[in-house]
């Protein structure tokens, strides 16, 4: 054990932490959506090394092949509320011919781990592993129980995963009052002022909608002013060109607050008045972490009509990847009943709500405290993410969620390019970080 550190964390642990994210990578976990993937090989290769650790972990499936895992490490103090790691097996595709590696060799290189996974989330999975395995050999308890999920299908609609774990199987998380995922915790180098980590405490809800527009089939030929296909066009060129208004929750008004005293100025974004495009040219390119959540969002993505060049169709869909803000849904059904107009009917696809957590209490300050003891240079910043994670699935067992993969990256290093991007990697050194951190928070907590 580390003392120096104060820190459970071993040698074995910082050489496992980057065996385990290889090994998960070389594991072809793709999921393509609609039922398309089979995460049980992964399942086993986590639930293995949770065994070893003196650990009962379950496998559990809706769906042959579409495996989760979930295991308890109890605590000294059988009355305290539990808490919940969690982290997802499956992939999004990736086009071998597009990499420099194999997206599936997790080839180790130069410091740095590559492949598909290596930062969402197989990094964070690897980190969870070794930090309990190092608790069993130091003879660590946590307080409080720590409940361990790995889950399938968190790429597409969660079905197969924590979805189907919270229906299904909420006993196994009995006590959980809070969780710990994915994406925050990682370094933003945002100049002045030093490295940014912003830790996640809110998610836009999801809203995939289904169009569906009616009209007169006919002849390609001959006149028709009932076009399902022009009917369906103009309600989506309505939705792709509308601009949302600006809606400053707490999160990330919080967010916005402690970015500007980052750089040495005092804002209230709440305050009538307040200058908000005024403060993100100011703060330059760490305005990212906000301008994805500053107002709810309804983005084009699919459309499907007609069979054939000469015949008009009946009906046509399209697809929309909506997201709502938090307190944001009455506008987000407004807006599209007032988009889509008389002639196009929308339905929900895929919906999941919207999250936001405390950032003034203690778990937070506690989330705070283990990223800045390891790196006294960086400042902890609360985010919202503007996509969404497991946590939704999980808030409905009360279960409050934050984004936690604690990563300490270089400078250049293009963290956001990464997620389902091509040549996704992580440095070695990182993972390091991210499991002294981790074991140091969870402790804490």
């Amino acid at each position: 054990m580390d003392v120096r550190d104060g820190t459970a964390v071993d040698r074995l642990a910082l050489d496992e932490v980057v065996e385990f994210t290889s090994g998960l990578i070389r594991i072809d976990t793709t999921n393509r959506g609609g039922g398309d993937c089979r995460e049980r090989p992964a399942a086993e290769y986590a639930a293995e090394r949770l065994a070893a650790a003196g650990l009962e972990p379950v496998l559990l499936e809706r769906t042959a092949g579409r495996t989760n895992v979930v295991a308890r490490i109890a605590g000294t103090d059988p009355a305290a509320d539990a808490l919940l790691v969690h982290g997802h097996l499956d992939v999004v595709p990736a086009e071998a011919a597009d990499w420099s590696v194999d997206p599936f060799s997790g080839e180790v290189r130069d410091g740095v781990v590559w492949g598909r996974g290596a930062v969402d989330m197989k990094n964070m999975d690897a980190m969870v592993l070794a930090v309990v395995r190092a608790w069993a050999r130091a003879g660590v308890r946590p307080r409080r129980d720590v409940v361990i999920a790995f889950t399938a299908d968190e790429e597409d609609s969660a079905v197969d995963g924590s979805d189907f774990l919270v229906r299904q199987h909420a006993d196994l998380f009995e006590g959980c009052t809070e969780g710990l995922g994915e994406s925050g915790a990682f370094t933003v180098h945002a100049g002045p002022g030093g490295p940014l980590y912003p830790v996640a405490a809110g998610e836009r809800g999801t809203a995939w909608l289904k169009l569906t527009a009616h009209g007169t089939a006919g002849h390609g030929s001959k006149p028709n002013r009932a076009n399902a296909v022009t009917r369906l066009a103009a309600a989506v060129a309505r939705i792709g060109a509308h601009e949302w208004p600006v809606r400053i929750t707490d999160t990330v008004a919080a967010c916005l607050t402690e970015l500007a005293a980052h750089q040495g100025m005092s804002v209230d974004p709440k305050a009538p008045g307040f200058d908000l495009d005024g403060l993100l040219e100011r703060l330059g390119p760490v305005r990212a972490l906000v301008e994805g959540t500053l107002r709810n969002s309804a983005n084009p993505s699919m459309f499907e009509a007609g069979y054939k060049v000469n015949v008009i169709p009946g009906r046509a869909t399209a697809h929309i990847d909506g997201r709502m803000l938090p307190g944001g849904e009455a506008e987000f059904h407004a807006t599209l009943d007032a988009l889509t107009g008389p002639d196009v009917d929308w339905e929900f696809h895929h919906r999941e709500v919207a999250l936001e957590a405390p950032v003034h209490g203690r778990t937070f300050a506690v989330l705070r405290e283990a990223v800045e003891h390891f790196d006294p240079e960086g400042r902890v910043v609360p985010f919202c993410m503007a996509g969404g994670t497991d946590a939704k699935q999980f808030s409905r067992l009360g279960i409050t969620g934050y984004g936690y993969s604690p990563l300490q990256l270089p400078p250049g290093f293009d963290y956001w390019s990464l997620f389902h991007g091509v040549d996704e990697r992580v440095p070695v050194e990182a993972l390091h970080f991210g499991v002294k951190v981790l074991d140091r928070a969870l402790r804490t907590l």
